[in-house]
């Protein structure tokens, strides 16, 4: 039980589905207000209900795109307007196409740029000023191991994650001294549906099923984790390894693993 974010005003981006719904659900277990942020109003208001039932705690949701910086502007006065400063934010709004560079189109990659880079650029400016003025506040950003570890047909994707990382950990020097935590969540594969959209064909879902997470799981860990200063997070342990051992002799495993790297 993470006490620290009891009675705290935490916004998710993507909140409607996948991880972003598992931790919205497990910060109203443990007491916080949570702010639903997503596009598709439909899914926010069957969650934002069943928080409220279940958990007996607020829960709000706007509606919003994160490629609209107009609206990103918009609803976030609306939030510190209506309900008050935020203590956490979430950038968890994101997606993934899987192609080879060959086959992707330019339209994929504005769009995934877009949305999962310049969309966290956007909500985290909103945030900034008010958790310098009260010295407080947590920025988690879901990144991925792709970030880290780029294989085939992955590229525009596992490029976006490389930006989120270095936009995350570039950020965290900059606050450090203001006492505002910066975290980056570094996942494998999770079992949700991300990979309607990215794995078209089931191809590689059928390859790495055994090893994917559990969403329930990865969202304890990520509310565990908040308003303390935890650098990164990252699942499962035997990937950020063999991401850490690429770093360090990126020519021996692309020459050892090549194969294992074309699941996709």
């Amino acid at each position: 039980m993470n006490t620290r974010i009891q009675g705290c005003n935490v916004v998710i981006t993507g909140a409607s589905s996948g991880i972003g719904e598992k931790i919205a659900l497990e910060c109203a277990r443990q007491g916080a207000h949570v702010i639903l942020l997503a596009r598709r109003e439909e899914l926010l208001v069957k969650l934002s209900e069943k928080i409220k039932t279940e958990y007996g705690v607020s829960s709000l949701f706007y509606v919003l795109d994160v490629q609209d910086f107009a609206s990103i502007k918009q609803v976030f006065t609306k939030i510190e307007t209506e309900i008050g400063p935020i203590d956490i934010l979430v950038n968890n709004a994101g997606f993934g196409i899987f192609n080879h560079v060959i086959d992707a189109s330019l339209e994929e990659m504005k769009n995934m740029f877009e949305v999962n880079v310049y969309g966290v650029v956007a909500t985290t400016k909103m945030v900034l000023p008010s958790m310098l003025k009260r010295r407080k506040g947590h920025i988690i950003n879901i990144a991925s191991q792709a970030g880290k570890l780029a294989t085939p047909k992955s590229s525009l994707y596992a490029a976006s994650k490389h930006a989120v990382l270095g936009f995350t950990n570039s950020l965290r020097f900059e606050v450090k001294a203001h006492n505002i935590f910066v975290t980056s969540v570094n996942p494998g594969p999770i079992k949700t549906d991300f990979f309607s959209i990215a794995d078209k064909d089931g191809n590689y879902v059928k390859n790495v099923e055994r090893w994917m997470l559990d969403p329930n799981k990865v969202a304890r860990k990520i509310v565990h984790a908040m308003l303390s200063p935890k650098r990164e997070i990252n699942l499962p342990g035997w990937m950020n390894a063999g991401s850490t051992v690429y770093q360090l002799m990126p020519g021996v495993v692309e020459r050892l693993a090549g194969k294992a790297f074309m699941k996709k």
